[in-house]
C-alpha cells in the first residue's frame, strides 16, 4: 500500500471510530407530568411512560379497600385534554415510544389516546397491550414485557425492564396489590372501558420497572424508573398463573448485573421510606426523584394539591448520601448528565398549560 493510501486509511478509520464514540448521546432530560407520567428525552429516542392526564372523578368509584376496585358505570379518556398536552410538549416529535409500569386506570387509562395522537409503538404489560387494543391500536403496536428483556432504543442507548410488584399488602388490599393480568381484550360498554383495578385496569401482573444506560463518549449515564412499589414483598417472587417471575430485588439485581452497573445517577421513584431502605443498598443512587405523591383525583390543570414532603424517606436519603430532587409543578424539567442532575426551564410549556 502507498504512503498516501495508507494515510487516507488512517484518517478514515479514524473518522469512523470517533463518529462511533461519540454516537451514542450524553444526557436525558426528564419531565414530571404529574402523578407517574414522565418524558424522557434522550438521543432520538422521546419516550413517555404512563402519561395519564384524563382524571377521572372520584366518584366514579367504589368497593374495595381502597375504594377502586369497581365503578359506577364506563368511562372514556379525555382526549381533549390528552390532545392539549400533547401539542404542548411537542406534538409528534416529541412521543415515538410510549411505556407502562402497571396497567391500573392512573397508568394506562390513556396510553391508546397518545398511541392514536403519535403513532408511537408501546411497551407494557400484556394486560396494556389488550387494553389498548380494545382502543382500536393494533396489537403489532404494542409488546408485551414480562420482564428481563433488554431493549437497544438507539446505539448506546439501552433498557432494561424489571419484573416489579405493586403497592399495598395482599392482606389488606389484594385486589390492587395482587399480580393479575388481563386474559383477553377487554370489551367496551356503552364505548367506554370499565377502570376498576377489579375490572378492565387490574395491575398487569403486578409492574414493570425500567432500567436505562446510556454508554456515551464520557462514560455511563443511568437511571430507574419505577411507578409503584410495595416493601411487605419485594423480596418474595411474583407468582402469575403458576408462573415464578422472580421476587423484585433479585430481579433488580440480575438487570444491574447485565447492564455492568453497580450504581445508577437517578432513581425515579414512589414507596416511601420502606421502599427506600430496601431498594437503596441494590441500586445505590446518586440522586432520587420523588413521584406518584400528588393524589390521583384532583384536577390536572390545577397542579399538584400540596407541596411535596416526607420527612422519613429525606432522613433516610441524607443518612445514605443520596440527592433528593424535589417537583414542584407540572412539567418541571431536569437534565440528567455526567455532572449529574440540573433544573431546565420549561416555563413555555407551562405557560401553554396554564401554569405557573
Amino acid at each position: 500500500m502507498s504512503r498516501i493510501l495508507r494515510k487516507f486509511f488512517i484518517c478514515i478509520t479514524a473518522v469512523a471510530a470517533g463518529s462511533l464514540a461519540h454516537a451514542a448521546p450524553d444526557h436525558v432530560d426528564i419531565t414530571w407530568l404529574s402523578i407517574a407520567n414522565m418524558h424522557f428525552a434522550v438521543g432520538n429516542q422521546q419516550i413517555l411512560a404512563d402519561g395519564y392526564i384524563t382524571r377521572l372523578p372520584q366518584e366514579l368509584f367504589y368497593s374495595g379497600a381502597t375504594g377502586v376496585a369497581a365503578t359506577r358505570r364506563s368511562a372514556r379518556p379525555d382526549v381533549a385534554a390528552v390532545t392539549e398536552v400533547f401539542k404542548a410538549i411537542g406534538g409528534k416529535s416529541a412521543v415515538n415510544l410510549l411505556l407502562t409500569g402497571h396497567s391500573h386506570f392512573d397508568h394506562s387509562f390513556d396510553t391508546a389516546t397518545w398511541a392514536k395522537l403519535s403513532a408511537a409503538r408501546i411497551i407494557g404489560s400484556p394486560t396494556t397491550c389488550l387494553q389498548v387494543r380494545a382502543g382500536k391500536i393494533p396489537a403489532r403496536r404494542c409488546t408485551s414485557v414480562l420482564g428481563g428483556e433488554k431493549f437497544t432504543l438507539e446505539p448506546g442507548v439501552d433498557m432494561y425492564v424489571i419484573r416489579w410488584n405493586h403497592s399495598g399488602d395482599p392482606a389488606k388490599n389484594a385486589e390492587q396489590h395482587n399480580p393479575v393480568e388481563l386474559r383477553e381484550v377487554p370489551v367496551p360498554d356503552a364505548g367506554g372501558l370499565r377502570a376498576g383495578v377489579a375490572e378492565d385496569f387490574p395491575n398487569g401482573g403486578g409492574n414493570r420497572a425500567y432500567l436505562f444506560r446510556i454508554s456515551g463518549p464520557q462514560g455511563t449515564i443511568s437511571w430507574l424508573f419505577q411507578d409503584s412499589a410495595s416493601a411487605v414483598d419485594l423480596r418474595v417472587p411474583i407468582v402469575v398463573d403458576g408462573r415464578n417471575f422472580g421476587s423484585p430485588l433479585e430481579n433488580l439485581r440480575a438487570a444491574m448485573q447485565t447492564a455492568g452497573l453497580d450504581t445508577v445517577d437517578l432513581w425515579i421513584a414512589t414507596g416511601g421510606r420502606d421502599v427506600a431502605a430496601l431498594v437503596l443498598p441494590v441500586l445505590k443512587p446518586r440522586a432520587y426523584l420523588p413521584v406518584h405523591w400528588d393524589g390521583l383525583f384532583g384536577a390536572f390543570k390545577a397542579g399538584p394539591p400540596q407541596p411535596y414532603g416526607d420527612a422519613e424517606l429525606e432522613s433516610l436519603l441524607r443518612e445514605s448520601g443520596v440527592r433528593q430532587i424535589v417537583p414542584a409543578q407540572y412539567m418541571d424539567r431536569w437534565r440528567l448528565d455526567h455532572k449529574g442532575v440540573q433544573v431546565l426551564d420549561n416555563d413555555a410549556v407551562k405557560k401553554r398549560l396554564g401554569f405557573h
